[in-house]
């Protein structure tokens, strides 16, 4: 079946580019003078370049020549993954991987989704985020841990149907960290003093220019506490396991044997023996297509403008409403 979708594939292909040679002929070489012809000529093969190309985006949208999905997450898991217009970004983009997944979604040819895991986490929502696109593909999910799945990573692998892992995978590291600078004795030795006006009592909580008070600790203790009891419930739900085994793990990491024993993986194995996995879970050859951010030029653009404006609001934010970057909280 396979081998006549190629051959049919290929067959419109030549046929869309046939059509646009014969028109790119008529349009181009016949009618036109002398220098014209020329011209035509030079247009007539981009005319069929681009006709190849669209028509091989057509076929394969016809006839898609793959059967799974791979999306990756790599690196810390941030809203743009970092970066700006000159430099490429530095980690995992929830934003352009949950895209990817929806793209994937939309093409007909994608029965089933493999998710590639190798990231200690990071951001909370943006790990949310791609967590309920997985959970939301319409059909098998199937996450697998390279070298690391910790903290944000094991939130997104608990919106799929299976984890698997290799035995020297890291794992686990269910928890979560609210971290902030205390920058109190060296503005003292600076002779910088700090004098904020707020209204509301824990609008400057954690600043770090000033002492943190018992009752600051609390309420920014009893966040962190909330986010945690959030992500023990999602794990619990997502992989059908105890809470109180998830939170017997006291956010540590695991080798993937270990891992597996208690089962926060399901299966070990490379990526070969998750592709033959799938090949028993649809009933036929796997074929992968890995797919990429789609974001060109604008959206480098518009992420670097969105870095520009929020380093200008956070300067504004320092003066009027506190160091919005002195605290942080991450899986």
């Amino acid at each position: 079946m396979a081998g006549a979708d190629d051959i049919v594939r290929g067959l419109l292909v030549l046929l869309i580019v046939g059509i646009a040679v014969v028109l790119g002929w008529v349009l181009f070489v016949r009618t036109p003078g002398n220098l014209a012809q020329l011209l035509g000529v030079l247009l007539v093969v981009a005319l069929a370049v681009a006709a190849a190309r669209i028509g091989s985006n057509i076929a394969g949208s016809l006839l898609p020549a793959h059967n799974v999905a791979e999306v990756a997450v790599e690196g810390p898991i941030t809203r743009d993954g970092g970066g700006g217009i000159t430099s490429p970004p530095v980690g995992a983009s929830a934003d352009d991987i949950v895209e990817q997944i929806e793209r994937a979604d939309a093409d007909r040819g994608s029965e089933a989704l493999m998710l590639k895991l190798n990231t200690p986490g990071g951001e909370i929502v943006p790990s949310e985020d791609i967590r309920i696109a997985a959970e939301e593909f319409d059909g098998p999910t199937i996450a697998y841990a390279t070298d690391v799945c910790a903290s944000g990573g094991y939130d997104i692998a608990a919106g799929c149907d299976e984890l698997w892992a290799r035995e020297g995978s890291i794992v686990g590291s269910i928890g979560v960290v609210g971290s902030r600078v205390n920058a109190k004795e060296l503005a003292d030795r600076l002779g910088l003093s700090y004098e904020q006006f707020t209204a509301g009592e824990y609008k400057d909580a954690g600043v770090p220019l000033k002492e943190m008070s018992e009752d600051e600790r609390e309420y920014l203790q009893g966040i962190v506490d909330d986010y945690y009891d959030q992500f023990i419930d999602t794990v619990a739900e997502g992989r059908e396991m105890d809470a109180e085994t998830l939170r017997d793990t006291e956010a540590r990491i695991f080798l993937g044997d270990a891992a597996e024993e208690r089962g926060l993986v399901d299966r070990l194995g490379t990526r070969d023996d998750v592709e033959a996995s799938l090949e028993q879970r649809l009933g036929a050859d796997v074929t992968v297509k890995e797919y990429e951010p789609e974001r060109g030029l604008t959206g480098k653009l518009r992420g670097g403008a969105q870095q520009v404006a929020f380093a200008f609001g956070a300067g504004i934010a320092r003066v009027a409403d506190g160091d919005i970057d002195g605290l942080s909280f991450r899986r």
